[in-house]
């Protein structure tokens, strides 16, 4: 009497293991693909309670730190974890109403590049937790004030509440 050959089993597990191979190399080149092609930010405009404002792809507000000297970041570390920079691996893209011109990048210390617009590093706030929302406006952190940016390329700053005295009598 003939004992059972063990043949088809081991077939089997070759062919699993062939088929799992056959996988892992197709996510692999197409992670690569995915890795390869150029991913660019996109800079928008929306209007807001500040008036008309630079917003990335999703409607977040776009803002920019005072102490940031030229285009260079003076963000980092646990800075950039509350106010994360707006990052690209293409050249960045000017949505309606957006000046290309004054679009452009600065290198990070940590190698990525960083969106501008008119030499301003870009950013959000963590607490921008939607489209429109401006409540990272005028705070002051991390050793300089932060503004949401106009298309012009300048700083917004919040409206006055008036309704005072003053108007610039006994200057």
């Amino acid at each position: 009497m003939r004992t059972p050959s063990h043949r088809p089993v081991r077939s089997c597990h070759n062919a699993a293991a062939a088929v799992a191979l056959g996988l892992i190399v197709s996510l692999a080149l197409a992670a690569t693909a995915l890795g390869s092609q150029s991913s660019s930010a996109v800079v928008k405009i929306r209007k807001t309670s500040l008036g008309t404002i630079l917003v990335n792809a999703q409607g977040r507000t776009l803002y920019m730190f005072e102490k940031d000297k030229g285009s260079k970041s003076a963000c980092s570390r646990r800075c950039a974890a509350f106010w994360p920079p707006l990052v690209t691996t293409g050249k960045p893209k000017a949505g309606s109403g957006v000046k290309a011109s004054l679009l452009g990048t600065t290198r990070r210390t940590d190698g990525r590049l960083q969106v501008t617009y008119n030499k301003h590093p870009l950013y959000r706030f963590v607490q921008d937790t939607k489209a429109g929302l401006t409540k990272g406006e005028e705070a002051n952190a991390f050793g300089g004030e932060w503004y949401a940016v106009s298309p012009k390329g300048a700083k917004v700053e919040k409206p006055s509440s008036g309704g005072g005295y003053g108007g610039g009598y006994g200057k």
